[in-house]
């Protein structure tokens, strides 16, 4: 099997990227996901809606590779915001186990200047392992 990419059914065609690529031995990389929606709306303007539809874009990414959230070993985050998102800490783990339960991969944050997408205020990227 050759890379296969993953592109959820209803998302808005990627340009020059891909969501998701699956390795013939099953593991999945996961492309930086924001917070906006399939059709490339961010409908969410603070960081924890922007947080919230980042990580349930990781997750359809996961799912449309035939996986689930505790296949993902790993998460990078890159924040614009270092004090938004401290200031946030309650709500972030209320968000974070909505979305993907009570699985806690090797994870990552970084505080970056920015991000391509002027709205976008978080970004995250995966790896996962499909069996």
């Amino acid at each position: 099997m050759a890379h296969r990419i993953i592109h959820p059914d209803g998302w808005k065609a990627a340009k020059g990227y891909a969501n998701g690529v699956l390795c013939a031995d099953g593991t999945l990389y996961v492309g930086g996901q924001i917070g906006w929606t399939a059709d490339q709306v961010f409908e969410a303007h603070d960081f924890i809606g922007q947080m919230r539809q980042a990580l349930q874009n990781i997750r359809a990414v996961v799912e449309a590779a035939g996986g689930a959230p505790e296949h993902i070993t790993r998460l990078t985050w890159y924040v614009t915001d270092k004090k938004e998102y401290l200031a946030a800490q309650g709500e972030v783990g209320a968000a974070y186990r909505d979305v993907m339960g009570r699985h806690f991969p090797a994870m990552t944050m970084v505080v970056v200047a920015g991000l391509v997408e002027d709205d976008a205020r978080v970004e995250i990227e995966a790896t996962a392992v499909i069996a």
